[in-house]
């Protein structure tokens, strides 16, 4: 497989890397109608369920009883981030098709790079696509000084969470409400972190 470092130019873009057929570069405005129609659902056949204890919470992967298929619902464009700092979206390409992509935004307050969202088109599963996205938000998380990268994560998105946490990502916190009057309401938020210093 042949791979080409991404370089960082002078004012701070990266230039585009390939690692085999794939391109990744930074997202243009002709990429908005490809990220908005990727496919993001997921097939899953466990849960990470969470249970409230009396001094917190634990979490344990739990089998289902048959497969569950999440399809998420269209995203409102229109929900004020008060300010999320610089973000980076970078795309994964192969020819004219979206493989995937990665938006990350960082918070100079506290140092933390945010994995705002990040989606593998179904057929580009298991190739690497998500683990060199991934990295593409850990150069970023590097060039703004970031001491951790973050990240939400629904407890049914059990195929993301067993990533992530082979990614070195580990749990940091709960909300059990975060869902509540969406079409994901049931469904608990997780929270992860990965630190870099």
């Amino acid at each position: 497989m042949e791979t080409t470092a991404d370089a960082t130019t002078a004012d701070g873009t990266t230039a585009d890397g390939r690692t085999g057929t794939i391109v990744y570069r930074p997202a243009r405005p002709e990429d908005d109608e490809a990220l908005t129609g990727l496919d993001g659902s997921f097939t899953t056949d466990s849960v990470f369920e969470v249970t409230m204890t009396g001094e917190g919470f634990t979490i344990r992967e739990t089998p289902l009883g048959s497969p569950l298929r999440k399809v998420f619902p269209a995203e409102d464009d229109d929900v004020d981030d008060a300010d999320p700092g610089p973000r980076r979206t970078v795309v994964a390409y192969d020819g004219d098709e979206l493989c995937g992509f990665v938006e990350t935004s960082y918070e100079a307050w506290n140092g933390r790079l945010t994995v705002r969202d990040i989606e593998v088109a179904p057929a580009w599963r298991g190739r690497g696509i998500g683990r060199a996205l991934m990295r593409y938000a850990l150069d970023f998380a590097g060039e703004r000084g970031a001491g951790h990268v973050w990240l939400e994560v629904s407890n049914i998105n059990a195929p993301a969470i067993r990533a992530y946490l082979r990614l070195g990502f580990v749990f940091c916190g709960l909300d059990t409400s975060l869902y509540d009057g969406t079409a994901s309401a049931g469904e608990q938020a997780l929270f992860m972190v990965r630190w870099l210093r």
